[in-house]
């Protein structure tokens, strides 16, 4: 049977890598992104919508417009995060913190509320939910970002002690540093907060694994391809890292 896979925030980075890969294992693919321009640049064959993943009426909209299309939904991908500030504890404004809680958090939720009836009409099912690094480890100057990844493992392991009764799988994905335009904000903002170069970051991260550099976006994918899979089948509730295992969450070079 062809998996249905929904991912939202599938426009770009790991997303749009998952996107590629459940497409190249020949899943039916449909994405949601907050912007409509990166839904032009998908994977032939991939259906793509604009919605918000922390709008609980948009999430709810798309997943009824999905069912109605292909009758269910086989795997979940809640892949929608936002960096947050950079900033000390101190210096970090509510807004802010709430901002970031929201936008990885709240999006992970309502994916998981809005499909989980689906998954439990069909009584089978796999939820993914992308957790970091970070989710596992302190964040010096990324607080709420840490929090909110913190959270996602917390929401996946009651997920699936929920849902597992159904037949529902749930496992959370925690990538490192990955290649790519995102991680390039993230070490700029990091390298004015700690007063160092971009370069030293970068540096430090790689170094700060025991392979010695930083992930790719399809190391992610080709993870959510198998924990989707049935060669998973008996795995979940678990937070699993691609990132090269980290040895030093908080490189000072």
């Amino acid at each position: 049977m062809t998996q249905r896979v929904l991912i939202t925030a599938g426009g770009s980075g790991i997303g749009l890598a998952m996107a590629a890969a459940f497409t190249a294992a020949g899943a039916e693919v449909w994405v949601c992104d907050i912007d409509a321009q990166m839904l032009t640049e998908l994977p032939t064959g991939t259906r793509g919508s604009m919605a918000d993943a922390t709008d609980e009426r948009a999430m709810a909209d798309l997943v009824h417009r999905i069912v109605e299309q292909w009758g269910g939904i086989d795997v979940l991908c809640a892949n929608a995060g936002v960096k947050g500030p950079t900033a000390a504890i101190d210096e970090m404004a509510l807004e802010d913190w709430r901002a970031c809680l929201s936008g990885n958090l709240d999006g992970a939720f309502l994916a998981a509320k809005h499909v989980a009836p689906v998954m439990k009409a069909q009584r089978a099912g796999a939820m993914i939910f992308t957790s970091s690094r970070a989710g596992l480890y302190g964040f010096p100057y990324r607080a709420p970002y840490a929090a909110a990844k913190w959270g996602v493992i917390g929401l996946m392991k009651t997920v699936a002690m929920e849902l597992g009764p159904h037949g529902i799988r749930a496992n959370a994905i925690c990538p490192g540093s990955v290649e790519g335009a995102r991680i390039d904000r993230v070490f700029a903002a990091e390298a004015e907060a700690k007063g160092m170069t971009i370069e030293a970051v970068r540096a430090g991260y790689a170094a700060g694994t025991a392979l010695g550099r930083l992930a790719q976006a399809g190391d992610i994918a080709d993870m959510a391809v198998f924990l989707a899979s049935p060669g998973a089948r008996m795995v979940s509730g678990q937070a699993i890292t691609v990132d090269g295992f980290t040895i030093n969450p908080d490189p000072k070079v």
